[in-house]
């Protein structure tokens, strides 16, 4: 049983964790979809209008202001997960409100830039929220030894299910070309949006029903207002920030966390954009390219999961991240690699989509899963707080790709992607997780 629960806690079963993992199941729809390959592409070419110089620094925005959002929200969130119980209900309000967000993007059109923006920040806001909840139950359904299967199926599901929501939104947005036909390609995307709204919700109807509530409220907390567990979450985000001198290792590991999920990052929310404006892919293009990431998303957060458990965690992150930094290069030499081998630079984009794919679930599931493996006994739910914090830094770091990529063009931009790659294995490389993580088992638990 995890080292986090209590011993009257109920034995976690197969369908629990199956019920969880279907959690990055539904809400990999909001990203794969709204985030990445339909809607960022929409946003920037067609709802942002054509006159205005900066269309990726727009975009950068819209994620910005979500993650501050969701960055301001986390202290209640971490209250809730130490003192307030109750996880499940919290994570059923940031569902509702990214699908609902989401299907309003319905109500966008052409010009509508500030609303896009409005409604953007709400959902992926929610999304950031819920996806702290979800990760707040991992300790409480694996042990130290399962902790990178148990994440690696949770990401593996994940991009599954970004890809049949993809399949069901081309379905709808079909093979329209806003040149054939602007109305209906508008009209078009907008009704996806309703659709993965609806997906996300129907989704994740297995995690509330299949995963049990352990966490239950501490005394005096039972029936705490929203303004008293913010109190509480930020009193107690300022005694966390101490826990960097008795907990050295795992912020070193944060830091360079934050470093190379920034290069993640700009990836994730920025290749739609570039496949469809530097590359002018069509949208059955953008379906393909997708299709092709996520199964070997899928297929490499499994296998990476496997070989996490041989190499180690560290050892797995630091192989994905070189594994990306290769990925991206080869986007930056896009057009001299196309040149020396006598095919499309769309053709060779699609073959790095395909490699670098596999590193995609992996990055994200051996430091979620490293930061299982770090947490001190007792502190786990505090410890996933910290990552869900420094993971909404990266983002924002991330996200001056936009104006760099205004000002110097998206192909010379993906060489500060390199950069935070390459800075976040260097650190990543110093930390000593093994040693720590033997040291955490040795030691007597800390206090609470």
């Amino acid at each position: 049983m995890p080292s986090d629960q209590q011993n009257t806690s109920p034995p976690v079963k197969k369908r629990e964790i199956f019920g969880w993992a279907m959690y990055d199941f539904a809400n990999s729809s909001f990203t794969t979809v709204v985030i990445s390959v339909i809607y960022a592409p929409f946003f920037v070419d067609w709802v942002v209008p054509e006159s205005t110089g900066a269309k990726d620094s727009l975009w950068s925005l819209a994620i910005v202001i979500s993650t501050l959002l969701a960055m301001v929200l986390s202290p209640f969130v971490g209250a809730v997960c130490d003192y307030g119980g109750g996880k499940k209900r919290f994570l059923a309000a940031s569902t509702l409100v990214c699908a609902i967000a989401t299907a309003l993007l319905y109500v966008v059109g052409p010009g509508d830039v500030w609303l896009a923006i409005g409604l953007l920040t709400f959902g992926n806001a929610a999304f950031m929220v819920g996806e702290s909840f979800c990760g707040s139950f991992l300790p409480e359904l694996a042990t130290k030894k399962t902790m990178g299967i148990i994440s690696g199926l949770g990401w593996g599901l994940g991009y599954f299910g970004g890809l049949i929501s993809l399949l069901l939104v081309m379905a709808i947005v079909g093979d329209v070309e806003p040149e054939q036909d602007l109305m209906t390609f508008v009209s078009r995307n907008q009704v996806a949006m309703i659709t993965i709204g609806g997906f996300y919700l129907l989704s994740a109807l297995p995690t509330f029903f299949l995963v049990r509530e352990r966490s239950r409220p501490k005394p005096g907390f039972e029936q705490a207002s929203f303004m008293t567990l913010s109190k509480v979450g930020f009193k107690e985000l300022g005694e966390s920030f101490k826990l960097a001198r008795q907990y050295p290792v795992l912020f070193k590991f944060f830091i360079a966390f934050t470093l190379y999920i920034a290069g993640m990052e700009v990836v994730v929310k920025f290749v739609g954009i570039y496949a469809r404006s530097e590359l002018k892919m069509t949208m059955g293009d953008l379906t393909i390219i997708f299709l092709i990431i996520q199964v070997s998303a899928a297929i490499g957060a499994l296998l990476f999961g496997v070989l996490e458990s041989r190499l180690g965690a560290k050892r797995t992150v630091l192989l994905t991240i070189a594994w990306w930094i290769c990925g991206v290069l080869g986007i930056f030499f896009l057009y001299p690699i196309s040149e020396l081998t006598g095919f499309e630079p769309r053709q060779v984009f699609f073959v790095i989509g395909l490699i670098a794919g596999a590193g995609l679930g992996s990055i994200q599931s051996s430091s979620r899963a490293v930061v299982g493996l770090l947490s001190p006994p007792g502190r786990s739910a505090q410890m996933f707080g910290f990552w869900g914090m420094f993971n909404r830094i990266a983002i924002i770091l991330g996200m001056s790709f936009g104006p760099v990529s205004d000002y110097v063009g998206r192909q010379n931009a993906m060489l500060l992607v390199v950069g935070f790659f390459v800075a976040g294995g260097a650190l990543l490389w110093r930390v000593p997780i093994d040693s720590y993580q033997q040291e955490l088992q040795d030691a007597s638990p800390p206090a609470p």
